[in-house]
């Protein structure tokens, strides 16, 4: 299994729209960033990621599942896009916010920390159960 963390603006499309995506969740489209779809491309179901509000919030809020391999993205025409699918697992109990990751010598070396702007990216086991650690969540 691999961790990885899944950004979206909240008031795009939040954690609440995931969770009301239900059991079947959803695609992760629009991703138009190479780097983030290659990310995309090696997920496998029941890899684990962080959704994490950016612009406003700055936050990992909760935790979702991968539910199927990376296929065309239906929101492009272009083959070039691709996207997983996921589903809503559970909310943190207290949200993590990135100045509490960035104040974390253990998290120094996180993509989060060290590129903010991508959009889909890996997370190291360690940086797994650390941030679940802070956010009063089960790994």
């Amino acid at each position: 299994m691999a961790y990885w963390l899944f950004k979206s603006e909240p008031d795009v499309f939040g954690w609440n729209e995931q969770v009301a995506l239900g059991e079947a969740g959803g695609e992760w489209h629009g991703v138009r960033n190479y780097q983030a779809r290659n990310h995309m491309r090696t997920m496998q179901p029941g890899d684990l990621g962080f959704f994490y509000h950016s612009q406003k919030g700055r936050e990992i809020v909760g935790i979702v599942e991968v539910t199927a391999s990376c296929h065309p993205d239906s929101t492009s025409d272009d083959p070039r896009w691709d996207c997983v699918d996921v589903r809503a697992l559970r909310p943190f109990a207290r949200p993590v916010t990135l100045d509490a990751i960035r104040s974390e010598p253990a998290l120094a070396d996180m993509v989060l920390v060290k590129n903010s702007r991508l959009s889909v990216q890996p997370v190291t086991p360690e940086e797994w159960h650390r941030i679940c650690t802070l956010g009063g969540t089960e790994p």
